[in-house]
């Protein structure tokens, strides 16, 4: 079997005919000799449709993630809770989040990518209609819950499916731009929640879920994950409408089908498959990135930045908006250059604005810089996921990465009140210094897999461990 695999890979390397595939020793990666003469279309209106439909997911995610920030005083108020219980329910999304992530990959791979956004939809619209309708305390944390387990599995969902059903050309800018709606939920949570009483922002929130239900019937499911489970003509359908029904689609569809076949020959797709060595680089990468990420803080920037700016002497509606247009700023920013830089600069960016901004912030609550650096590449973490590892062993991979990123953001997010109370300059303190371990780890374990295929990059991978 392993003569097969090595087989498999080395064809996929050498395959001659419209791309001329190369392995280049210097990048340690596949490269394209000649693009051919073959015209695939690196946008149709399906594609641009498909992306909208994983941008309503996060769009939905980041409008749990910012409710609680503008209506803390709020709820507080209207349901007689404490600092304590506001702090359950600002944290419980982290404790649904870790229920969703624990099982985010195996249920995508189980059910496919169209049929789990129908299942979260339902998580995601009751979660809402349950805090907006609340009397009690317990049904606000439920439906907090709720959404909790939707986020837990989205955010992994839109990166993975986006990846999938995009060209290596456009891959980058496509899944930033559709986790950049992820800063566009946080921040119509923050403007609008400065105006609105919490219930009707609430009901509000259910706007994405509604408008992914309708879109739903017009996409096609991921093409990797149909070769996964050998529905060929399925498989050549799908790539059809998302490349254009005059598209010359018959490389990429043998392409995926022969590495995923490679694939089957030597993996039974369990667990602990994600622990052999030539996948060991990529997992204490990724999952390192975002448990350092989450422990910068970003959850509790997010989840309390109205109550921080009142702690600064800074109108909490001024400072809102202010933080909201800055995101859109440096999302657009960010989406412009990752198909141009690549990742691994702008995650270098990012980790050294954070580590800064937290340095900042704890001598002046200079709140504003924090966020735009996580805009820039808060979401890299998630590309890096769906790009490094192949199909058998992505659920894996996502679950364990998107479990430990999700647990160590609950812990910041819990503790968070009650830290600032301790030391409001030595929490940020604390979290630069976790912005200048991640920046350490980018710069020293992060590849870069910009301009590449996704079989290529994971040729590339199975190459060099070889």
């Amino acid at each position: 079997m392993e003569q097969q695999r090595k087989e498999a890979t080395e064809r996929l390397l050498s395959r001659q005919g419209h791309h001329n595939l190369v392995y280049n020793e210097e990048n340690d990666g596949v490269g394209v000799e000649d693009e051919g003469l073959v015209a695939v279309s690196n946008f149709t209106s399906i594609l641009g449709l498909s992306t909208l439909t994983a941008a309503c997911i996060t769009f939905g995610f980041g409008c749990a993630i910012g409710y609680s920030s503008p209506t803390q005083s709020s709820i507080m108020e209207d349901l007689g809770l404490s600092v304590a219980e506001f702090s359950l329910f600002g944290s419980i999304l982290s404790i649904g989040s870790l229920i969703g992530a624990a099982i985010s990959g195996k249920i995508t791979d189980l059910f496919g990518r169209k049929p789990t956004m129908w299942i979260l939809n339902l998580f995601y619209i009751g979660g809402w209609l349950a805090i907006a309708f609340t009397k009690a305390p317990w049904l606000l944390n439920l439906g907090r819950l709720s959404l909790g387990f939707t986020n837990g599995i989205s955010n992994y969902l839109a990166s993975i499916y986006v990846a999938e059903i995009t060209t290596k050309n456009v891959r980058g800018r496509f899944t930033i731009i559709v986790q950049f709606l992820t800063g566009w939920g946080v921040s119509f949570m923050f403007v609008v929640g400065s105006f609105v009483h919490w219930r009707t922002l609430a009901l509000l929130a259910t706007i994405p879920g509604l408008l992914q239900l309708l879109l739903l019937f017009f996409i096609p499911e991921s093409p990797q994950w149909l070769a996964k489970f050998d529905r060929e003509k399925e498989l050549e359908a799908a790539l059809l409408c998302l490349r254009g029904d005059k598209a010359d689609i018959s490389h990429e569809a043998t392409e995926i089908k022969d590495y995923v076949e490679s694939l089957k020959s030597f993996s039974s797709e369990g667990i602990l498959d994600i622990f052999q060595k030539k996948y060991v680089r990529q997992l204490l990468t990724v999952a390192g990135v975002l448990v350092l990420m989450n422990l910068g803080g970003i959850n509790a920037l997010t989840y309390y930045s109205g109550a921080i700016f009142v702690s600064a002497g800074v109108s909490s509606m001024v400072g809102l908006i202010t933080l909201a247009a800055t995101q859109t700023v440096i999302g657009i920013l960010g989406a412009t250059l990752i198909d141009k830089l690549g990742r691994r600069p702008l995650l270098l960016v990012s980790s050294a604005g954070l580590c800064f901004s937290s340095f900042l912030t704890g001598v002046s609550f200079f709140l504003k810089m924090y966020m735009g650096s996580y805009a820039l590449g808060g979401v890299l973490p998630l590309l890096l996921l769906s790009e490094l590892f192949p199909i058998n062993v992505k659920g894996s991979a996502g679950s364990i990465c998107n479990f430990m990123g999700n647990f160590t953001g609950w812990v910041v997010a819990y503790y968070f009140n009650f830290l600032i109370e301790w030391s409001s300059t030595g929490i940020f303190f604390i979290f630069s210094a976790f912005s200048s371990a991640n920046f350490i780890l980018t710069a020293t374990m992060v590849p870069e897999t910009k301009g590449r295929t996704l079989e290529e990059i994971r040729a590339s991978i199975t190459h060099s461990s070889d």
